[in-house]
C-alpha cells in the first residue's frame, strides 16, 4: 500500500493557517476541525512550517502569559518532513515512530497534494491486515 491509496480514500483536503495568524485563531481551527495540526502556508503556497498540539503545549510551557501574544511563526516547527504519494505506506509509519510526529504532508512534484496522519496510517495498515486475513481465510475453505 502506498501514500497515494491513503489520499484516493481520505481526500486531498489540506487544513492551513498563515504564519501571521493568531495564537487564538490556530486554536479555533484546530478544535473547529476536530484535528491534531495545522499546515502552515506561506501566501505563494509554499509550506513555511506545521503548527501541531505538541507545538502548543510547548509554547504554552515556554512563553507562560506572553503565549496568547504569539503568532503562529512563533511557535510552527519549521523543518517540515514531507513525503511523496509513491512512498510505501510501511515506510511512512517507521519514519512517522522514529522522529515522533504525527501529521506528514504529500508533495506530488513539488505540489502539495494532501496530508496524512499517524491515524490514517494506522487505518490503511489494519483495513490491509483484514484483506489479508480474508483471503486466506477463502483460500482454506476452499481447498
Amino acid at each position: 500500500m502506498y501514500v497515494s491509496d491513503i489520499l484516493k480514500s481520505k481526500g486531498n483536503d489540506v487544513v492551513s493557517i498563515a504564519p501571521d495568524a493568531s495564537v487564538t485563531a490556530a486554536l479555533a481551527l484546530l478544535c473547529e476541525k476536530k484535528i491534531g495540526a495545522a499546515l502552515v502556508l506561506n501566501e505563494d503556497g509554499s509550506i513555511a512550517g506545521i503548527l501541531s498540539e505538541r507545538d502548543l503545549v510547548h509554547a504554552l510551557h515556554r512563553f507562560q502569559e506572553k503565549f496568547i501574544e504569539k503568532r503562529v511563526s512563533d511557535l510552527m516547527t519549521t523543518e517540515v518532513v514531507t513525503c511523496s504519494p509513491r512512498d510505501p505506506v510501511t515506510g511512512i509509519m517507521g519514519m512517522m515512530t522514529a522522529h515522533r510526529f504525527r501529521h506528514v504532508p504529500v508533495i506530488d512534484h513539488g505540489k502539495l497534494v494532501g496530508v496524512i496522519s499517524i491515524g490514517d496510517v494506522v487505518k490503511s495498515r489494519i483495513a490491509e491486515a483484514e484483506s489479508e486475513v480474508e483471503a486466506l481465510r477463502q483460500y482454506i475453505t476452499a481447498t
